[in-house]
């Protein structure tokens, strides 16, 4: 268990030095586009984003290249949802992509059906136009289109948006809510070999719970603590930390396995806040301590000498390693608790099932491994 002690050491460290030093922001990265079909028929497929993307998270933040641990930006499509506009294509990019976990898991569950058009050709389009890829050959770049209706769809044909993928470095795996065959009779398959990718099938109304483990209630327990170790700072510091515990409200109402996945997800480096956490802003250099002001700061550190905020920091950022750690150990034996039970369960057709396993093989291909 002695990697534990190392996960997020450096966040001591930056908030020692307290002028904002640490490591720099990431250079590895992986970036994950996700995008939905929210037409009437796709309630389940929602529920499962819902549920899952704790889940996905906590796999890419296991992966390493180069001894580094990537950096993970998110974002998030819908598309053939008659709420929205129709010389729009009935699409919305929700959030482009994004370190803001929880800023992706509030958009998730925003989300509502309401029977439309769906242009999958479209979609995919806007997606590699529209989002912030990445120019650089190496970073990890990474699409899911999901729905049940014909691949062919809209005006735009889904050849050409693929192959426009495919140019950029953007691999798309397209997951087709429906029968294996009805997928590949319907284009879906065509659509993820024009783009590298993998296409996959889906029951999206299924409901599969991970088992209960002895190890669970510790887990959402630590989360539960982990999150007093964050100090909303700035303008959006404490409307992003309410959010925080709303997203814990959204991840419990969604099973048992879920909010023990996204407490397990906010031990990880992957689930990074610079945008208002002022422990994450300070290791990754997105502010100096000592230039705050004091409005800017959260209401216990206002009025406090240098050397008072100096250990106040420090000493929350020790206190939230020991949690996150605590909290990575107890995954592990939760890990080998689940590993053996899968043995005796066959894997469910499930939407991150089908991410899980095709985001293991594409990150090898790129040059990562995942413990």
């Amino acid at each position: 268990m002695k990697r534990f002690f190392f996960g997020k050491a450096w966040i001591i460290a930056a908030c020692v030095l307290f002028i904002g030093g640490g490591l720099a922001a990431a250079e590895e990265k992986i970036q994950l586009a996700i995008l939905l079909d929210t037409s009437n028929s796709m309630d389940g497929l929602i529920g499962q984003a819902k549920s899952q993307l704790w889940k996905v998270v906590n796999e890419l933040a296991r992966a390493r290249r180069g001894g580094k641990h990537p950096q993970l930006e998110v974002g998030l499509f819908e598309y053939g949802n008659d709420g929205l506009q129709e010389n729009d294509g009935y699409i919305r990019m929700v959030s482009d992509l994004t370190t803001d976990l929880d800023a992706i898991s509030a958009d998730l569950f925003s989300l509502s059906t309401n029977g439309g058009s769906e242009y999958c050709g479209m979609v995919i389009d806007r997606a590699v136009s529209r989002l912030s890829w990445s120019k650089t050959n190496d970073v990890l770049k990474i699409v899911y289109i999901a729905g049940n209706e014909p691949f062919t769809q809209g005006p735009v044909p889904y050849a050409e948006s693929c192959a426009r993928a495919a140019r950029k470095g953007i691999i798309v795996n397209t997951i087709f809510c429906g029968t294996n065959q009805e997928g590949i009779d319907t284009n879906w398959k065509d659509g993820a070999n024009r783009a590298d990718g993998r296409y996959m099938s889906i029951n999206q109304d299924e409901v599969v719970q991970d088992p209960v483990t002895p190890y669970d209630k510790e887990i959402v327990s630590l989360g539960d603590q982990l999150n007093g170790t964050y100090l909303g700072y700035g303008s959006a510091g404490e409307a992003s930390k309410s959010r925080q515990a709303e997203q814990d409200t959204n991840a419990s109402s969604m099973g048992a396995a879920a909010p023990v996945e996204r407490s397990v997800a906010k031990a990880q480096d992957a689930y990074s806040n610079a945008g208002w956490d002022l422990l994450d802003a300070l290791a990754q250099k997105q502010v100096t301590l000592g230039n705050l002001k004091d409005d800017e700061l959260p209401a216990q550190m206002k009025g406090m000498t240098p050397a008072q905020k100096q250990k106040y920091v420090a000493d929350l950022a020790a206190k939230r390693v020991d949690i996150q750690n605590r909290i990575n150990a107890a995954n592990e034996k939760r890990r080998l608790f689940l590993a053996d039970a899968a043995k005796r369960n066959a894997p469910a057709d499930t939407l991150d099932q089908a991410m899980l396993t095709s985001v293991r093989d594409e990150a090898k291909k790129a040059g990562f491994s995942i413990e």
